[in-house]
């Protein structure tokens, strides 16, 4: 079942929706006075993205932490190979 932040008693915020508030708060601060919304939107885009970006980057490096650990083990094992 899918939270939504309006539920009595629930906490949770989206990242898209704190990534928006954030875009918009460094947006207004750059006195460019061309408003809050286009910080707000690049900000929830950025958040996205890094819901993304972030779990592949951190299995990718896993896996390579895995795959040379499992290298060494080899040669520990059966000598190194050349």
């Amino acid at each position: 079942m899918p939270r939504y932040a309006c539920e009595e008693g629930d906490r949770f915020v989206s990242a898209t929706t704190i990534g928006a508030l954030v875009g918009g708060v460094i947006d207004s601060m750059g006195g460019d006075g061309d408003g809050n919304w286009d910080g707000a939107i690049k900000g929830a885009i950025v958040a996205n993205v890094l819901k993304v970006a972030i779990p592949a980057v951190i299995t990718y490096a896993v896996g390579w932490a895995v795959l040379r650990g499992a290298a060494e083990l080899k040669d520990q094992v059966f000598g190194e190979v050349k």
